[in-house]
């Protein structure tokens, strides 16, 4: 069996590694009474998949896939096409009929799912508990919480089943779990990667993220999945990318209050003395408008969202709910519409309160969580301690914000000790090269792996065009390398991704152009196509536009994500004595197969 990272995965198949081989290993592994899993991949899903994953090898080469072969797993309340979505509850129980986009994402660029992981019923919790399919216990101790409510993923990301695994987030869900378990939780802004095909906790405020064994692999993993769906009412294009200060230059805020255990406040005081020298300020701030917007999510009407998603069964089959998740949602029935204005408008006050902190710091520094308790205390008061562990946790989604929880100690006992960075939303990159930095510092092995996370590059963000600029796809000659990209570049348009286009696309060779160029064309049995993503300013496009010969021209051009941007197309008449190349993906590799 593999345990290492996503790097590990990618050297073992660049040596040779046969992929059938591997991950039936790897599946193997998985089976038996081990309750992070609720579904593991059968031998005919596994199949399956081997055979879309060598499709997408054949149509476009296995340096277009960054995730060729490598294996992850889905929290159960995600869809994956073939497997059952249960959301921890046997009532809810249905066969998926279409992937998540996020897993729809990952499987395009290589991943193959190897199974679906517990989680807390409705993904309502913090400990990891709250199962008819059982208590996941923490990889470092048993007698503990794992954490949750996406305790499965956390599990078997930390005892190296898989490299990475998806979770949900919504008052803390990937990053408790992420603390417990000494592995990388990585919350993205509300709506940077879409939610269709989630099972919602609450539907405004829910985030899809990444449990993983490094920071690296965090960011990889949420870069490719990230972006607009037209399908998800709440998903949002990512801005701007804003500079990556350096950590010497960081203004530091860490929460005065903290009802912390011993162990955890001892912890907490060595970490802020190790980052003290390291950044230009670190003081204390007062967390008390924070922990208001806290007490809103389950003190509040957003409780009666929570409802929403399980209505029927709550309504019809309250009987097949766990007590204590019917206990949560029953909280619902005290707040009336007029409640939930009145929320919304404290919301909004807290909100300007809150932000205005930015203007003062650069980041915020917390412990993820204030304890870790025993499942034994949480099986005896289930709802004061797992309303204890969202601390810190239970505001970040509210106000919009991004977060990653990163290991930071090994307590005495022997028990993890992990810190959360918060920052406004749309620090990820920010987040994750800070947090990069931080671990190489702390250099503690993922989960129980044994394996040292890596300072590995970080990925390049997928961020839409300005309104000063348009987005603009290119197929063939102005691509990277090929020769009429400097006409790009002197328009001053800015590369932005290498992707495909919508599986509904045709590529050709058109005859007698010079340099050779391919037309692009839209059709009902087409493929996706590579291309290339540009960002060309608004002010320039007109001369670029004039210099393009027929039968080319700029259109709308449908991208894998669902994006549509201009880019270039071709008219139908020049394509009957033009040569089809769909078969080679993209313009680059028709060129490579003449040489």
């Amino acid at each position: 069996m593999l345990t290492g990272s996503l790097t590990d995965w990618q050297q073992a198949y660049a040596h040779g590694a046969d992929p059938e081989h591997l991950l039936d290993t790897q599946r193997q592994a998985c089976l038996g009474d081990d309750p992070a899993w609720i579904s593991v991949a059968s031998a005919e899903q596994l199949r399956q998949q081997l055979h879309a994953l060598r499709t997408l090898e054949a149509e476009h080469g296995r340096a277009a896939l960054p995730l060729y072969g490598v294996p992850f797993a889905v929290k159960d309340n995600i869809d994956v096409a073939g497997f059952t979505t249960t959301a921890a509850c046997e009532a809810f129980a249905r066969e998926a009929s279409a992937d998540a986009v996020a897993v729809q994402r990952l499987r395009r660029a290589g991943a193959i799912v190897l199974g679906k992981t517990n989680l807390d019923q409705f993904a309502t919790g913090l400990v990891g508990t709250r199962s008819p399919y059982g208590v996941v216990p923490n990889t470092f101790d048993p007698a503990r919480v794992s954490g949750g409510s996406s305790s499965g993923s956390a599990s078997v990301v930390a005892r190296g089943l898989v490299p990475f695994a998806l979770s949900t987030d919504t008052a803390g869900s990937g990053r408790i779990p992420a603390g417990f378990n000494q592995i990388v939780g990585l919350k993205p802004t509300p709506g940077a990667v879409s939610g269709t095909g989630l099972v919602p906790a609450c539907r405004t405020l829910d985030c899809i993220g990444v449990l993983a064994q490094s920071v690296a692999d965090s960011a990889r993993v949420l870069a490719l999945m990230e972006g607009t769906d037209p399908a998800d009412v709440y998903g949002r294009p990512r801005p701007r990318l804003s500079p990556v200060p350096p950590l010497a230059t960081l203004r530091v805020a860490t929460p005065v209050q903290r009802p912390l255990a011993p162990d955890y406040d001892t912890a907490f005081q060595a970490f802020e003395q190790a980052l003290r020298p390291q950044v230009a300020q670190l003081q204390t701030l007062d967390f008390g408008p924070l922990f208001d917007v806290a007490a809103l999510l389950y003190q509040g009407p957003w409780v009666a969202e929570r409802v929403v998603a399980a209505d029927a069964i709550y309504r019809h089959q309250a009987d097949q709910m766990l007590p204590v998740i019917r206990e949560v949602l029953d909280v619902a029935q005290r707040f009336s519409a007029a409640d939930t204005f009145a929320a919304q408008y404290r919301l909004q006050a807290l909100q300007r309160q809150a932000d205005a902190l930015w203007q003062q710091w650069d980041v915020l520094c917390v412990p993820t969580a204030p304890r870790h308790p025993r499942i034994d205390e949480v099986q005896a008061d289930p709802i004061a301690v797992n309303a204890e562990l969202g601390l810190y946790t239970n505001f970040v989604n509210l106000l919009g914000w991004s977060a990653i929880a990163i290991p930071a100690a090994r307590l005495p006992d022997g028990l993890p000790f992990g810190i959360t960075l918060i920052a406004p939303g749309w620090r990820e990159p920010q987040l994750v090269a800070w947090a990069q930095q931080l671990e190489q510092q702390v250099r503690l092995p993922a989960g129980t792996t044994g394996r040292l996370p890596k300072a590995e590059p970080l990925p390049q963000w997928h961020v839409p065009a300005a309104g000063d600029s348009v987005r603009l796809a290119v197929v063939g000659a102005h691509l990277r390398g090929m020769p009429l990209n400097h006409e790009l570049l002197a328009c001053g348009a800015r590369f932005v991704q290498e992707t495909q286009s919508a599986p509904s696309y045709r590529l050709y060779a058109l005859p007698g152009t010079t340099p050779p160029k391919p037309g692009l064309a839209r059709a009902h049995s087409g493929q996706p196509i590579v291309l290339e993503v540009w960002d060309m300013p608004v002010d320039n496009l007109g001369a670029f536009v004039a210099r393009v010969p027929a039968p080319l021209g700029i259109g709308n051009v449908e991208l894998a994500s669902g994006e549509v941007v201009k880019g270039f197309i071709c008219e139908g008449h020049a394509l009957e004595q033009a040569l089809d190349v769909t078969a080679h993906g993209g313009w680059r590799a028709y060129c490579a197969s003449l040489t």
